[in-house]
C-alpha cells in the first residue's frame, strides 16, 4: 500500500466562497473541506490533461497536411469503423 504524505496549505477565500465550500460538505458528499478542495484539485488535473490532449490531437491533426479524401468520405470511414467495433 502507498503512503502519501499530506501537507498543509492555508488559503483564503472570500465569504460566499467558504460558505460554498461548507455548504458541498454539508450535503455528505465530502467528508470536510479539505476533501472538497482536494476533489476539485483531481478534476482540475484531469480536465487540464484531458485539454492537452485535445490540444496535441489538434496539432497533429493539423501538421498532418490537407487529406486527398472528403468530409463525407471521412465521415462514412468513421461510421463503418465505428460499426465494425460495436460488431
Amino acid at each position: 500500500m502507498k503512503v502519501i504524505n499530506m501537507a498543509t496549505m492555508n488559503i483564503s477565500v472570500p465569504d460566499p466562497m467558504k460558505d460554498w465550500v461548507q455548504s458541498q460538505v454539508n450535503t455528505g458528499a465530502y467528508a470536510n473541506t479539505s476533501d472538497y478542495v482536494r476533489d476539485l484539485i483531481r478534476q482540475d488535473q484531469e480536465n487540464r490533461s484531458k485539454l492537452k490532449a485535445l490540444q496535441n490531437a489538434i496539432t497533429a491533426g493539423i501538421e498532418s497536411g490537407v487529406s486527398d479524401i472528403s468530409f463525407d468520405q471521412v465521415i462514412n470511414q468513421a461510421r463503418k469503423e465505428l460499426k465494425e467495433n460495436r460488431s
